[in-house]
């Protein structure tokens, strides 16, 4: 069942970054106009933060199992259909549903380990592997989109899904049991559905189109107005019309909860990030190639999976909130050492320590944050909190890369360089990037201050029943 979930989170957390890689050759194959292009990313990201509470309901709601077999499904279909297209519009649009696919699935692998793993360390250590899957995939997205785009057609980079989807369909319907759905549960709020997968997409939308038009810009601001305006609605019926409420609004009394959130925007704020401009790092200023880029994130990847994995045993005594602190103070430290590198850096003596160091710190602010963000909560909410959490991260991870790729920019042009920047320019507006990244990771170690602390006595229950027959 931990297979079956990790898979299922690797699946989704892999597509939003394999595709980065292989951009370039997409626009030149399927003839992308250039202001168009950043849509084959922005349709998934734009989707998936819209349907990721929906998505995460609907597994309280109808059954864990029924749910992520239709997310797995869509996905993969929708994987197929991407690779095949022989059009931008089709690219699009499967890009698209395949957004729709992992906000279904993506809530789903989480409920599954938080109704299954109830004892304090088996849950640490389940959420240990899931982390660790979740924050390497995206590191790993990187790499096997370069081999790809270096050895295959960038349409294997969509393709490889269907064999994955398969078998992981496959295993779903063999070990992941069904949840029971009581009739009395099975009441959506359709009203509060729809307004806030409206708001969030138009939000989102807007935040994706300020780096190419502006903050000031009419298609801007007019989509974050009106995604403004769509969740203060959704809000009014949560709290006022909705009967059975989509998101009932008392689970942020728990703090636990909204402190974890909090963190989970600011830590994948900078790590999301981070990736992006890592990227033009390594092949703009160091010069690497698309290869040479995929395995330069190689130890960021075993850093995140060895910090995941190896914080999950400590989690259940000291409780998430020195973890957390400490993996965030170890990645703003990483991050700042990586913001010095310039054109003459090598790789050995200047990337891998701050890569590693972050990858570690990452690895354990992700599994901390997942435990801290659903434990405690009733087993009929563990698809809310999970949709609440993937929604947070969705929305830092957006929210953080316009950001910094605005002070980038204005970095890089601040050089008076015309026309193509030079090697030195570039390493300096990325580094100011990952300086801001930096500066989220922090912003998320003083969010953590207000992780309660877990008693001693509760986290040595814990252990006790573990070890009871």
């Amino acid at each position: 069942m931990l297979v079956a979930c990790c898979l299922g989170q690797f699946m989704n957390v892999l597509d939003a970054s394999v595709v980065n890689v292989a951009l370039p050759v997409i626009a030149e194959d399927l003839r992308f106009d250039r202001h168009n292009l950043q849509l084959v990313n922005n349709a998934y990201t734009v989707v998936v933060c819209g349907f990721l509470l929906l998505g995460g309901r609907l597994a309280d709601l109808f059954g864990q199992r029924r749910i992520f077999l239709c997310g797995v499904a869509l996905f993969t279909l929708a994987s197929t259909v991407g690779g095949a297209a022989d059009d931008p519009a089709t690219l699009v649009l499967a890009r698209a549903f395949q957004g729709l696919g992992a906000a279904v699935m993506a809530p789903a692998t989480l409920t599954v380990l938080g109704t299954t793993f109830t004892r304090p360390a088996a849950r640490a250590k389940a959420f240990g592997w899931w982390s660790a899957v979740s924050g390497a995939a995206g590191a790993v997205g990187v790499l096997l989109g370069g081999v790809i785009t270096e050895f295959f057609s960038w349409r294997w980079i969509l393709l490889i899904n269907l064999p994955i989807g398969i078998a992981l369909l496959a295993a779903v319907c063999w070990v992941v049991p069904e949840s029971p759905a009581r009739q009395e549960r099975r009441t959506l709020d359709v009203p509060g559905a729809v307004t806030v997968t409206l708001g969030l997409m138009a939000a989102v939308h807007g935040v994706s189109e300020a780096h190419v038009h502006g903050w000031g810009s009419v298609r801007v601001l007019g989509p974050l107005l009106g995604g403004a305006a769509l969740l203060a609605v959704f809000v009014l019926i949560q709290a006022r019309f909705a009967k059975h409420p989509l998101v009932p609004l008392g689970i942020f009394r728990n703090r636990a909860v909204a402190a974890a959130n909090l963190v989970a925007f600011f830590g994948i704020a900078a790590l999301f990030s981070t990736f992006y401009f890592f990227t033009l790092l390594l092949q703009q200023v160091l010069h690497y190639s698309p290869l040479q880029t995929g395995l330069g994130y190689l130890p960021l990847s075993l850093g995140i999976a060895l910090g995941g994995w190896g914080i999950a045993s400590v989690v259940p005594r000291s409780g998430p909130r020195p973890v957390l602190i400490g993996g965030l103070v170890l990645s703003s430290a990483g991050l700042l050492w990586l913001s010095r590198t310039d054109a003459g850096a090598s790789y050995t003596a200047d990337v891998l320590g701050p890569v590693l160091l972050l990858g570690f710190g990452m690895g354990a602010v992700l599994n901390a944050t997942t435990n801290a963000a659903t434990a405690g909560l009733p087993a009929h909410q563990a698809g809310l909190a999970s949709g609440l959490l993937n929604t947070t991260r969705q929305l830092g991870s957006a929210v953080g890369l316009v950001t910094l790729a605005a002070l980038s920019t204005a970095r890089i042009d601040g050089t008076g360089a015309g026309g193509t920047a030079s090697p030195d320019a570039l390493a300096s507006g990325y580094g100011t990037a990952l300086t801001g990244a930096a500066l989220f990771a922090a912003a998320g170690a003083v969010a953590a201050l207000a992780v309660p602390v877990r008693e001693r006595s509760r986290a040595s229950r814990g252990d006790t029943e573990r070890l009871a027959p």
